[in-house]
């Protein structure tokens, strides 16, 4: 898709950003999805229905990311181990503390997630570029 894009931009945007963000931006939509559902439906505390959603999420987007985007080949077992310490830092840095941070001062739990989304996903796909999908030379 990226050796695609007009302009020039296929020399500087990388294929697995573009993929990235087509994956992660459907697996976003399922937690937030998830989110509203438990939150605003059923009533789950925040921190609760945040971490339901985001473990959903994220194994959808381990394994499109895997098989689609990054076309893995390396042993699962050693870089879903690797993934799952990223997201272990990634929930607990951005998801969990931060986005529970800007509730608690007063920001809606949904622009709350949408504001700390953009930090995770900065965050998570240079992750899994240069450290779980590393190409080892």
């Amino acid at each position: 898709m990226a050796r695609r894009l007009p302009l020039g931009l296929d020399q500087v945007v990388a294929p697995t950003l573009l993929g990235f963000c087509l994956i992660n931006s459907a697996t976003f939509g399922v937690d937030l999805m998830l989110l509203v559902g438990l939150r605003g439906g059923l009533g789950v505390p925040y921190p609760l229905a945040v971490t339901i959603a985001y473990a959903c999420a994220f194994g959808s987007s381990y394994a499109l990311n895997r098989y689609l985007n990054f076309r893995s080949h390396a042993p699962v077992g050693q870089e879903l181990t690797i993934y799952v310490a990223v997201v272990v830092i990634n929930y607990l840095v951005f998801i969990l503390a931060l986005s529970t941070l800007l509730t608690d001062l007063g920001l809606d739990y949904r622009l709350a997630r949408l504001t700390v989304g953009g930090c995770e996903a900065a965050f998570m796909y240079c992750a899994l570029r240069w450290v779980v999908f590393r190409k080892v030379r």
